[in-house]
């Protein structure tokens, strides 16, 4: 009796954080998508002014894709990632390699403007120290690759044994 009691507790636990993973995965892929459309629809936008005030040790790359001859690539390049990561994650459908590009894309955001102690902060919000908004949307993203819920709430529930079977393998 003990035994059926602690596996219908676990499984409650275990649906909650499945829950909980998959929300914050859904708010992530809104963030993504949502600041990849305002960019890709701004016909003001780009990226030289971020890449152009990047601090850290990586600056002297950051600088070095503000000439003319990389910019319109990075911009490009920076619209579609963001927008891929987000449908990838909203959709729940190839959300590892989702989590994996957002992962890499908040790597280079976070180095390009790191809230070191020591650096003069342009451009935030508050007052960070080592921990910013993209550190922390980093390792949730980490969290996402370890922990896909597609499954269990989006595209990959309805593709099981197709796609996600494919997505599993090419990640493990």
């Amino acid at each position: 009796m003990n035994q059926q009691l602690l596996t219908m507790v676990n499984g409650k636990r275990e649906r909650r954080v499945k829950i909980s993973i998959t929300l914050l995965r859904i708010f992530i892929g809104w963030h993504f998508l949502y600041e990849g459309v305002v960019k890709l629809y701004n016909p003001d936008w780009t990226s030289f002014g971020y890449l152009a005030s990047a601090q850290g040790p990586l600056k002297p790359l950051f600088a070095l894709l503000t000439q003319e001859t990389f910019l319109d690539w990075v911009d490009a390049l920076n619209i579609t990632a963001l927008i891929v990561v987000g449908f990838t994650l909203i959709l729940g459908i190839f959300e590892r390699k989702g989590a994996l590009v957002g992962i890499g894309l908040l790597s280079l955001y976070y180095l390009a403007h790191p809230s070191f102690p020591g650096l003069h902060q342009i451009n935030v919000e508050g007052n960070y120290w080592f921990v910013n908004k993209n550190l922390i949307e980093l390792v949730a993203c980490i969290l996402i690759y370890n922990f896909p819920t597609s499954q269990f709430f989006g595209l990959g529930y309805f593709m099981k044994g197709k796609l996600t079977k494919i997505e599993n393998y090419e990640m493990d």
